[in-house]
């Protein structure tokens, strides 16, 4: 039986934010939470074409409460004012889900000088998330959703060079690396949450092979293993579609009685496809408690942006 918004849980008086909703996996998140009733925050760097996606979405379900605001995550600054501007409007909100990113660039630095990749797929969304957790907070069952990949699987983490001034640059090993960083930050999080007493949960997913715009317009054939099937399935050869990718993304969002720091992806063979979420493997990278603490730790650092500063 194929997916639809349908099986969703109703969101009707839940807040969420979606960070690159307008095209690909976030926007057919932001679509899905706003069909079953959410005030849906669309959090874009480039607001013209997330307008133009919140129209969509409008167009889809005349009664959806979308609405845009910039949020530039390769950028400090524009994360501490889309955190305060939310802090001005918001009593609480109920979910964030952490999906934008980029893949396979040449090397290019963030505003703040960050290796674009895990500038803005990790270290944005960590500042981004520690700045809303108080709002989350106030929230009577809020949770922080972070997108991660398959890729991570091939990353690992250099905590002495991890923005790429010393190394020789890969854009794949650079990707990996991004997106390691972003089930390790998702599972520590869920550990400090819980050793803290907060009411916030740390859930993350990924989308298997989808085709999106990252996989569609961004990579081309390389040498790289990562590469070739990047391109391949950003070809339709054997991806899925977007819409399928969201479901995992949803899955953890939506579904009731999550475990904290529990991880979905597709239920098809090799995590690549599926009809519906399932358990998620990780590497043990992924896992490592003394990873995961030595990556918040130069997080902080890099961001000056500290919370839940302590696990134990």
């Amino acid at each position: 039986m194929a997916w639809s918004i349908d099986v969703l849980p109703d969101q009707t008086g839940r807040t969420a934010v979606v960070t690159g909703a307008n095209s690909g996996l976030g926007y057919h998140t932001a679509n899905a939470l706003a069909a079953k009733g959410a005030r849906v925050i669309m959090a874009c760097r480039d607001t013209a074409k997330a307008e133009i996606a919140a129209a969509a979405i409008r167009a889809n379900f005349p009664e959806a409460q979308v609405e845009v605001r910039p949020l530039d995550l390769a950028d400090l600054a524009s994360v501490s004012a889309f955190a305060e501007s939310l802090a001005a409007d918001l009593g609480a909100l109920d979910l964030l889900v952490n999906n934008a990113g980029v893949m396979a660039l040449p090397l290019t630095r963030t505003r703040d000088g960050f290796e674009m990749q895990v500038g803005t797929n990790h270290l944005g969304h960590f500042a981004l998330t520690g700045r809303l957790l108080p709002l989350l907070e106030a929230a009577p069952a809020p949770r922080v959703v972070t997108v991660a990949s398959l890729a991570h699987k091939a990353g690992s983490l250099d905590f002495e060079d991890l923005n790429w001034h010393k190394r020789r640059y890969d854009k794949w090993r650079a990707y990996g690396q991004a997106k390691l960083a972003n089930l390790s930050f998702a599972l520590e999080l869920d550990r400090r949450l819980r050793a803290a007493g907060c009411r916030t949960v740390s859930i993350a997913a990924h989308p298997g092979f989808a085709a999106t715009n990252l996989l569609m317009v961004g990579p081309r054939m390389e040498n790289s293993t990562l590469g070739k099937i990047a391109m391949v399935a950003g070809g339709g050869l054997f991806a899925q579609s977007a819409v399928q990718g969201a479901i995992p993304i949803l899955h953890a969002a939506t579904a009731p009685d999550l475990a904290p720091g529990s991880y979905w992806g597709p239920n098809g063979a090799f995590e690549l496809w599926g009809k519906a979420a399932a358990p998620a493997k990780s590497t043990g990278a992924a896992r490592s408690e003394k990873k995961g603490a030595a990556l918040w730790s130069l997080s902080e650092t890099l961001t000056g942006v500290a919370y839940l500063s302590s696990a134990g």
